[in-house]
């Protein structure tokens, strides 16, 4: 059966390897390398539908642990999918609630058949499977799906990160026999494994052998620095296919997208540019910025003079340190616009970088030019 969505790709940069191309999906078409933004409970936080179209955005992300737990898959689906529901007419995708999985480690207990936990919302014991989760995401219906896979710790020892990703081997094959809807939507695998080579290069293997659509690298930027992460995810893909979609999870940071783009990674998302945003954290092509600080209250250029965005065309630095300092809902939004088009039109550069065959210098000049703490921003 041929997948919903395919892969083109459109060139090979001749200095660095990277590599652009064409995701094409039954709700339009999308140029790679791209940024997607995360629209958790079917809603990118302070930013219209059409304010991503403005911006920019191709696929964008929802989250289907939280639109499980509110308003219900069902609801979703009566709603005619989760496109039609919020509005947005452009690709999304779903992720497998295997995060959530990580992220309630003080709440969850992790069996071969699934995962049980407790409702954050109203205390109910809940129960996710590879079935269940597939289930949910036919509901919601993105053009795009995740198989359930179990997220760990780092560090993690050998035994435990081999152990879990034997798991999520079988759960992804559990996962593609339950999936009803295959010539509708596409079902991605996840590479796991921890930091060990071996373990990385055999679920990748296995993974291919059963012939997803895409594959994504998950099970990164959980604590690691910066040296494992890129290790991580450079032997995570060293056995994908070259011709199929790579999606690297959970990544917003300007030189880890870049260091992605460098190993051929073609997807990547994030909460990162709204979470930051909602503490008045700006991207700048300088470097990142906190806009309540004092130094801002006469400066009236604009957020950052490359940028062109609504919120720089039109407000400066100087009304948002207002805004802030006032804890005006507004500035959030500003912020969140700017920081969601930063990251959308570094793709953007990078896309052309890429065709131009000077991504190594592109990279390098990024890099240069903005200053950068430990957590890379």
């Amino acid at each position: 059966m041929k997948s919903p969505v395919t892969f083109e790709i459109t060139h090979v940069c001749k200095q660095s390897g990277a590599r652009t191309g064409i995701l094409h999906t039954p709700h339009g078409d999308v140029e790679t390398p791209m940024f997607m933004p995360v629209g958790t409970q079917a809603t990118v936080k302070f930013i219209s539908p059409e304010e991503l179209y403005d911006l920019g955005a191709g696929v964008v992300l929802a989250n289907t642990y939280h639109l499980w737990l509110r308003p219900g898959e069902d609801i979703v689906a009566k709603a005619g999918g989760v496109q039609k529901f919020m509005n947005y007419k452009g690709p999304m995708l779903t992720d497998s609630g295997g995060f959530q999985v990580f992220s309630l480690a003080g709440n969850r207990k992790i069996q071969e058949e699934g995962v049980s936990f407790r409702n954050e919302i109203n205390g109910d014991r809940m129960f996710l499977s590879p079935e269940k989760s597939i289930q949910i995401q036919n509901k919601i219906g993105a053009d795009i799906m995740m198989s359930f896979d179990e997220c760990i710790p780092f560090p993690a020892t050998r035994e435990y990160a081999e152990r879990s990703m034997q798991r999520t081997l079988r759960w992804a094959e559990r996962g593609k026999a339950a999936h009803q809807r295959p010539e509708e939507q596409a079902l991605f695998g996840i590479v796991q494994g921890g930091d060990n080579e071996d373990l990385r290069h055999y679920c990748a293997e296995k993974l291919v052998e059963m012939d997803f659509p895409g594959y994504a690298i998950g099970g990164t930027s959980v604590g690691e620095d910066k040296e494992t992460f890129r290790r991580m995810v450079y032997m995570s893909q060293e056995k994908l296919p070259f011709d199929k979609p790579r999606y690297l999870m959970g990544v917003g940071a300007v030189n880890d997208l870049l260091d992605a783009i460098s190993m051929n990674i073609d997807m990547c998302d994030c909460v990162l540019p709204t979470r930051i945003a909602r503490h008045g954290t700006l991207m700048t092509s300088e470097g990142r910025i906190t806009i309540s600080r004092a130094k801002y209250k006469e400066d009236f250029s604009p957020i950052d003079p490359q940028c062109g965005c609504y919120a720089c065309r039109n407000y400066s630095k100087a009304y948002l340190n207002h805004l802030f300092r006032c804890k005006e809902g507004f500035g959030t939004r500003l912020a969140s616009i700017h920081n969601i088009r930063f990251l959308i039109r570094l793709m953007e550069e990078a896309r052309q970088a890429i065709r131009e065959d000077r991504f190594n210098d592109f990279r390098n000049e990024k890099l240069a030019s903005m200053k950068f703490d430990e957590r890379g921003f």
